[in-house]
């Protein structure tokens, strides 16, 4: 049903959250995955604003730290015996949901795997939600995941414990 999943990568442990869905349906679906990651200058720019000068030195820092979290992901794949390529966009002044969804259009994704925090309401407000914009604006499904809260036993490690 899909063979081609676009799951976009922060390192963080919703986008891990996502990426373990991902890998799970890309098993049963015989699927390929294209794990993304953006490099979102901006981010830091705005948080950088007063050391002028030192974007040019970041951003490579950005990228590299970019590839570690591709590479991880892309191990994680090929341990579970799931095809998987990745790609690292830069995104120079574009908003990352804008670069996910140009990425799954380009790709042709049959699914969007999105590891989202769950907020709403005022902190989605504050916040803003690339998740929300990608939901309204992209050109496949969207599936959203959330990350364990800490202390959670995860499902199959309680169908594991139940058997025991």
């Amino acid at each position: 049903m899909y063979s081609r999943i676009l799951v976009p990568l922060d390192g963080s442990p919703t986008s891990l959250a996502g990426l373990d869905e991902a890998i799970r349906l890309a098993r049963i679906e015989e699927s390929t995955l294209r794990l993304l990651h953006v490099v979102d200058e901006l981010k830091y720019a705005w948080s950088f604003d007063s050391l002028a000068g030192c974007g040019s030195d970041l951003i490579p820092l950005m990228q590299e730290a970019g590839e570690q979290i591709l590479q991880q992901g892309r191990e994680q794949a090929q341990a579970a015996a799931v095809r998987c390529e990745t790609v690292l966009v830069t995104a120079l002044g574009g908003r990352v949901c804008d670069i996910v969804i140009e990425q799954a259009k380009a790709w042709n994704a049959g699914l969007i795997v999105l590891g989202s925090h769950g907020r709403g309401g005022v902190g989605r407000a504050l916040l803003g939600s690339d998740a929300e914009q990608i939901l309204r604006s992209a050109p496949a499904p969207v599936l959203l995941v959330h990350a364990p809260r800490a202390g959670a036993v995860a499902p199959a490690a309680s169908r594991v414990a139940a058997k025991a």
